[in-house]
């Protein structure tokens, strides 16, 4: 019986396969992927060493969602994250990268409980457009991870402002970011 407060365990074998500890059979890594957005912590280790190679699992889940054109993360994010390895500033980078999501998904919990209650925003002309874009943006960000909001996938010149909205606020931690390598 899968326990949702313990770390799901996967573990590679030799031949690279990934197996499932609690359900006993193999995964891909769209499906590790899947289990993060229900809100699962997973671990991957080799199965012969021991390793924990969750990291190395997640940066390329990451990589290929970025591949197909799935793109959150900026290039000139990228480029700072890649220029972070080489500077004094590699061991702020982890800390700064966790306050910024925590204070993300904060700010975040606080406007969906907003959300929640009776509003008197909620009755402002186009309140409903912006909404929307919120959700399309909490959708993008969080993954669809249980407990966040996931709204109708916006269209058109919507998807468009909601790319727009997504591009400025990580420039904003991208611009905090390079001010922290000063």
């Amino acid at each position: 019986m899968p326990d949702a407060d313990k770390p799901l365990l996967i573990k590679r074998y030799a031949s690279r396969r990934l197996y499932n500890t609690e359900t006993s059979d193999y995964v891909t890594l769209e499906d590790i992927a899947g289990f993060i957005r229900d809100g699962r912590e997973v671990k991957i280790v080799d199965l012969k060493s021991g390793d924990d190679l969750t990291r190395q699992y997640l940066l390329q889940i990451v990589a290929e969602h970025e591949s197909r054109g799935e793109s959150v993360l900026p290039i000139n994010v990228l480029t700072d994250l890649v220029r972070s390895y080489t500077t004094q500033a590699t061991s702020m980078v982890p800390q700064f990268l966790a306050a910024s999501f925590d204070a993300f998904r904060s700010s975040q919990e606080k406007w969906v409980e907003n959300m929640n209650q009776m509003n008197p925003m909620t009755k402002m002309p186009g309140f409903e457009a912006v909404q929307a874009q919120q959700e399309a943006f909490l959708k993008a960000m969080t993954g669809n991870t249980p407990g966040w909001p996931s709204g109708p996938a916006p269209e058109g010149e919507e998807k468009e402002e909601d790319l727009e909205s997504i591009k400025k606020q990580l420039a904003e931690l991208q611009e905090k970011l390079s001010k922290m390598n000063k």
